[in-house]
């Protein structure tokens, strides 16, 4: 195997005997001939689309495929083998309908043509020639902006299918999904070619990332600032993680009435935010952070814990028989619920003893999505002209379990007290609890919200920058990432694509991106590596 998507991969370099993050060779092989297959179906999809043909299916199933495949999601073969299997299926239906209509379908032997084999172990060998090493010759950084291309499309399709179960698609994102798919196959792109697309793949994520934002907003109302306990209630509970608003949603009402206390865990944490989630009165707090330490509070969650999309380590025995999947999450011998009837989870948390006592703790504060913000605008906007505020640093993005993410906490608390803090993502468990206080009434630690409501911090900007009449980069704003998986690839490529400069990320580059292409984005967005808090702050402020 070899793996190199996620910030914690080996030594910086890449997984190449298990993956860091518990994946096995076996899966890994799998994910990448599924990735494979669907550049062959993405061929006759972006073919199709020329001659009218277009199946709805095939784009919800793509981006579901693809999203299985981001770091942390599915660990489970069997279901690999059932989306590579589906996935050809889909490919030689649409090959012929695409035919029927004039099409072109002669495409050379391979993705477009090739036979799983009939076993698991069959197709574990097939993927394992077809894998990022399989070509030897391949120019290093044609390779770099292929990989970089296919993670940004994997978190556009996260972002995709999350807003496609709320009711909200756009076909120009499927289009694209398949257009940047297909083009990885084609050999006489160039690196200039390659790094346009990765720039419009920035471009669609922010569409995505809208989308979501118009689903979710629409589905359960503006987020509005909202206390959080991180305590607990004596009684029975139910922990949720990950990101999915409906599966949350579900378990709600089919827990309610029935003495159960429901708490969120990771990017669940700005769900307390929504008016439409925030209703059910056995909806209470938040449990533990994201990933430093889940193993450890997933051990000590005394009810039943749902894993909701990725963000999951593997389970520890200590704890595995109290968990539940759902959507595309899956490790063998997990229980995964399918039909979002969680039946199984909520009679696991009755049987469990719950929390024997209330438990005080501090309160954390979430909800100040771009609506919220904005009706605080001219607040804002005065505490800046009156240098109340001196400036804003956007601190957020993923966690992750390898040293050096301790940077970030050691940032926000070194900030100054006349500047503002906006996070986002699981990244600002680094920090999220730490008291900041207030300038004006305004909070200096503004939680945005999850991942993709990067789009709420981007219509923020927006709106400061024409309140100022100026452009996003002449505000006094600084951006400092921290990545780990695909979705944090997407974001960034969205920044870049909107020509946002002097961001820094880390607490490492990514290995996919080799010196030349990253001494491009050095030169055109002067993206940079952080470095100590002590130094990046003096560097910001001066």
């Amino acid at each position: 195997m070899f793996c190199f998507q996620c910030e914690q991969t080996a030594k910086g370099e890449g997984c190449s005997k298990i993956g860091v993050c518990g994946k096995k060779p076996d899966v890994a092989a799998l994910q990448d001939l599924l990735i494979y297959s669907l550049k062959g179906l993405s061929l006759f999809a972006t073919e199709g689309r020329k001659v009218g043909v277009n199946d709805e299916s095939i784009n919800s199933f793509t981006c579901e495929a693809l999203f299985s495949t981001l770091t942390n999601v599915d660990f489970d073969p069997a279901r690999f083998v059932e989306l590579i299997q589906q996935s050809v299926a889909y490919r030689d239906r649409l090959k012929e309908r695409v035919k029927a209509a004039g099409g072109k379908t002669d495409f050379p032997d391979g993705p477009a043509g090739f036979t799983p084999e009939p076993t698991a172990e069959g197709m574990i060998a097939q993927g394992e020639r077809v894998g990022i090493k399989s070509d030897p010759e391949i120019n290093p950084d044609i390779l770099s902006l292929r990989e970089l291309l296919v993670y940004g499309i994997k978190g556009i399709a996260a972002y995709a299918d999350h807003a496609r179960i709320l009711g909200q698609t756009d076909e120009a994102v499927y289009a694209f999904i398949h257009e940047a798919l297909a083009a990885t196959l084609n050999q006489d792109l160039t690196v200039e070619d390659l790094l346009g697309l990765v720039l419009k793949c920035g471009e669609v994520n922010l569409v995505a990332m809208k989308l979501l934002d118009a689903a979710n907003t629409g589905t359960y109302a503006d987020p509005v600032p909202t206390k959080v306990p991180l305590g607990a209630k004596k009684g029975k509970a139910i922990l949720v993680s990950g990101h999915d608003l409906k599966d949350l949603e579900e378990i709600l009402k089919q827990s309610q009435g029935k003495e159960i206390y429901v708490y969120t865990h990771g990017e669940m944490l700005p769900c307390h935010g929504y008016p439409g989630l925030k209703k059910y009165s056995h909806f209470y707090g938040h449990y533990g952070t994201a990933w430093q330490n889940q193993n450890k509070e997933f051990a000590r969650f005394p009810g039943a814990i749902l894993m909701t999309t990725n963000c999951i380590q593997k389970p520890q025995s200590s704890y595995k028989d109290n968990i539940f999947t759902t959507g595309l999450v899956g490790w063998p011998g997990v229980v995964h619920i399918k039909d979002k009837d969680f039946a199984p989870v909520i009679q696991k948390a009755l049987e469990m003893p719950g929390f024997p006592e209330d438990i005080s703790a501090k309160e954390v504060m979430v909800g100040f999505g771009h609506n919220a913000v904005m009706g605080v605008v001219e607040q804002i906007i005065e505490a800046v002209k009156n240098k109340a505020i001196r400036h804003f640093f956007l601190v957020g993005g993923c966690d992750g379990a390898k040293p050096g993410r301790s940077y970030y906490t050691e940032f926000v608390e070194k900030v100054p007290g006349d500047c503002v803090v906006l996070t986002l993502a699981c990244g600002k468990f680094r920090f999220f609890d730490k008291e900041l206080g207030q300038i004006g009434g305004i909070p200096r630690l503004l939680d945005v919200g999850q991942c993709n409501d990067a789009y709420s911090a981007i219509q923020i900007a927006s709106a400061l920058a024409d309140a100022f009449d100026c452009g996003v980069n002449d505000l006094p704003l600084s951006i400092v990432l921290s990545w780990y998986e695909q979705k944090a690839v997407a974001i960034l490529l969205t920044l870049l694509h909107l020509g946002i400069r002097d961001i820094r990320l880390g607490p490492s580059l990514p290995a996919f991106i080799t010196p030349n292409v990253l001494k491009v984005l050095m030169e055109k967005f002067n993206l940079m590596p952080i470095s100590t808090p002590d130094e990046d702050l003096k560097a910001i402020l001066g």
